[in-house]
């Protein structure tokens, strides 16, 4: 599942290519899981608002919309198939804007995939939803599983998440958010309503670097452990977003293209290979229902 550097890289990349640009036609799948939001709901949100900025909340991609001018035609495209001319979309419906902002919420799952193309591309297998560009082009959202989910949303002061964003907590509130916590200090990490957008790669290659075993309790982690562990964090998932990411599975950035940083992992997925630190033989253990990989002589 893409965890917070291959969203952010996502974001940032739809963000490059598509802000300030007009929606001018929303096509939907029909497909059953992937939409949290009606798609009628989407449709009306989307068609005719423009595009203020895309970014990252945790694991979700953020699309800030405005809606200009007070009516507008509203395609609902839920129909799976296209129209006989080619086109997307469905029987358009007179709807008043609405001034008030929305936002756009796209949670790529395990599979999910947000690319910007031209329109004479090929719609790739599996697409569940096509923006149409008012310059022609098209972002798609292409999820072969259907894990992801798609929304709109309107809430004061815009989504927050679940979480703490650990790309900007200080130390002493990072450390105060395990005070008490009873649970390994792995599976609080992945705690979405701790600190949102780490998951399995980055909780282990932080713990590595931070020279922490993975089922230590998370309360007794002293002030130094966590100032580490903080430090360790930030670190890799800034190294991470500044090389676009881990493909590890599916995978890709909104141009399709692969990220670097799982030639960077020192203990994911690296079960029985050789510690790059001291030569120890890697271990695997399960942390919360989640595979885990540590250094047993690096981590204490």
């Amino acid at each position: 599942m893409p965890e917070l550097p291959e969203v952010e890289t996502v974001a940032n990349g739809v963000d490059a290519r598509v802000r300030g640009q007009r929606i001018e036609r929303v096509w939907t799948s029909g497909k059953p899981q992937t939409f949290k939001s009606s798609e009628a709901e989407i449709a009306e949100a989307l068609t005719g608002a423009r595009i203020e900025r895309v970014h990252r909340v945790g694991k979700t991609v953020v699309m800030d919309l405005r809606r200009e001018g007070r009516e507008m035609q509203i395609p609902f495209g839920n129909d799976s198939q296209e129209s006989k001319d080619g086109s997307r979309g469905g029987v358009g419906q007179s709807m008043a804007g609405q001034p008030a902002s929305r936002q756009f919420l796209v949670h790529l799952g395990m599979t999910g995939r947000l690319l910007v193309s031209q329109p004479e591309v090929p719609l790739p297998l599996h697409t569940h939803a096509v923006l149409s560009l008012g310059d022609g082009r098209e972002v798609r959202f292409v999820d072969a599983r259907r894990f992801g989910r798609l929304s709109v949303v309107r809430e004061a002061g815009g989504y927050a998440g679940p979480g703490e964003e650990p790309t900007t907590i200080g130390a002493e509130a990072f450390g105060a958010l395990f005070k008490g916590r009873k649970l390994a200090i792995k599976a609080a990490l992945l705690n979405q309503s701790i600190v949102h957008g780490v998951g399995n790669i980055y909780a282990d290659e932080s713990l590595f670097r931070a020279g922490i075993r993975p089922r230590k309790q998370a309360e007794r982690l002293t002030k130094a452990e966590l100032a580490g562990l903080h430090a360790a964090l930030q670190q890799v998932l800034a190294h991470a977003i500044e090389l676009g990411g881990s493909s590890v599975s599916d995978y890709v950035d909104a141009d399709g293209v692969r990220g670097f940083f799982q030639l960077e992992h020192k203990v994911y997925g690296r079960a029985g290979a050789l510690c790059l630190n001291c030569g120890s033989a890697l271990k695997k253990i399960v942390v919360g229902g989640r595979t885990t990989v540590y250094c047993p002589r690096c981590q204490r």
